[in-house]
């Protein structure tokens, strides 16, 4: 046989079970995260023993490091193909169905998923570092989208803002699209790039959302403590991942020993679910709040309504009181569990799909789908919480403008 068809041969081969390797690990880090990740359950999955696996990655963040890389490397083709359009809604478009195309496949057992980027922040140094900045290189590009004359009085933060708002509106579509047959996407993608472009905001509305009161849940007297311990905890939780706040990192944060930790949780989980339980409890307080203002007796409507519970929630994400728990902790959790939290997610939409029915019925929302924009609005609030490492420098009382405001008016929107 001749040495070059070997040689060749034999690239193929290693190449082959390279990408399997990766597409399996990924699967599992989506699944588990880069804590709860193994070499062992990536050889399990592709039918190796774990020294098979470590011949070619042979530490797991060296593998974890690997599915970032080739996922933003797939992710960058998407961005590339899309930056060739001739002005922003077309980018924007482009984009949207080539995420959306990928998530079909995916489903359908055709591609390998994209790794979940929110777990990048739990890579020990210096890999960490690294993928960051490759990430940071993406975010860049899809910042490019909004550059031209049509968005010349855009300032670096606003134009931050709509490219963190655009990733996470594609990013967030892995949580919700699978209430959808597959036969249903193109519908979706074609309702969201309406939303993306147009926004929701029915003709002649304006973004003058009134103040909402602070809706943090009031603790029973002798229990203020608590709400402490749980903003503590959820800061720390939305920084290192679920799996990568262990019970000692959160009892350091707290100042509390371990033992006070177990006295008030029965463990971790216990109080990721406490700290969900108050994420739905703010939400529902401002949306009921919002809801209140739409009366007939105040001359309210849906917009107010929708305009005033956005604008409150993302300003408390930067509050003395904020963030909310960012729903990617939803993956680590016992499956039972995950569900719950999961109806909890699903009841707040609910509730803002309703309030955009309200506002299309009264003429001052357009005519959207209420349940892609609720998804849509919830993908906004959930990203909320990472804002001020996108737009350095922004304050509470204007996140809403830089950040609500782009998705209810429009990313087109001056």
């Amino acid at each position: 046989m001749d040495d070059g068809h070997t040689v060749t041969a034999a690239t193929a081969r290693y190449a082959q079970k390279k990408e399997a390797i990766l597409a399996a690990a990924t699967a599992v880090l989506n699944r588990q995260g880069v804590k709860g990740m193994t070499l062992a359950d990536v050889a399990a999955k592709v039918g190796l023993i774990t020294t098979s696996v470590t011949y070619y990655y042979r530490k797991k963040d060296d593998l974890a490091a690997a599915c970032f890389i080739r996922g933003l490397e797939r992710l960058d083709a998407m961005i590339d193909e899309a930056a060739a359009e001739p002005d922003a809604a077309g980018r924007i478009r482009k984009f949207l169905t080539l995420y959306l195309d990928l998530s079909r496949r995916v489903r359908a057992g055709q591609d390998a998923p994209l790794a979940s980027f929110t777990e990048i922040r739990a890579l020990k140094e210096p890999m960490r570092a690294s993928v960051q900045a490759a990430f940071a290189d993406i975010f860049r590009r899809v910042r490019g989208f909004f550059d031209g004359e049509a968005f010349a009085h855009l300032d670096k933060a606003e134009r931050n803002a709509r490219a963190h708002l655009l990733l996470e509106q594609v990013f967030w579509t892995g949580a919700w699209l699978r209430r959808f047959d597959l036969d249903d996407y193109e519908r979706v993608r074609e309702r969201m790039y309406d939303i993306l472009v147009g926004g929701i905001a029915g003709p002649g509305r304006d973004w003058t959302p009134p103040a909402l009161p602070d809706p943090t849940p009031v603790s029973d007297e002798g229990q203020e403590w608590r709400e402490t311990f749980l903003v503590a905890a959820t800061r720390l939780i939305n920084q290192r991942g679920y799996r990568g706040a262990s019970v000692e990192d959160i009892s350091a944060a707290l100042n509390v020993t371990k033992g006070s930790f177990y006295h008030h949780h029965e463990d971790k989980d216990a109080l990721v679910v406490e700290c969900f339980q108050r994420t739905f409890a703010v939400t529902r307080r401002a949306q009921l709040s919002a809801l209140a203002l739409a009366a007939p007796s105040l001359e309210g409507d849906g917009w107010t309504a929708v305009s005033a519970a956005t604008a409150a929630l993302v300003e408390y994400q930067l509050s003395d009181h904020g963030p909310l728990l960012r729903a990617s902790s939803m993956g680590a959790l016992p499956i039972e569990i995950r569900h719950e939290m999961s109806d909890g997610y699903a009841r707040g939409s609910n509730r803002f799909a309703g309030m955009i029915a309200d506002g299309i019925a009264d003429g001052s929302v357009r005519a959207v789908d209420p349940l892609v924009a609720a998804h849509m609005i919830n993908s906004m609030l959930n990203a909320a919480a990472s804002l001020q490492a996108w737009a350095p420098g922004v304050t509470r009382e204007d996140a809403a403008r830089l950040f609500a405001r782009p998705l209810l008016m429009g990313l087109m929107a001056k």
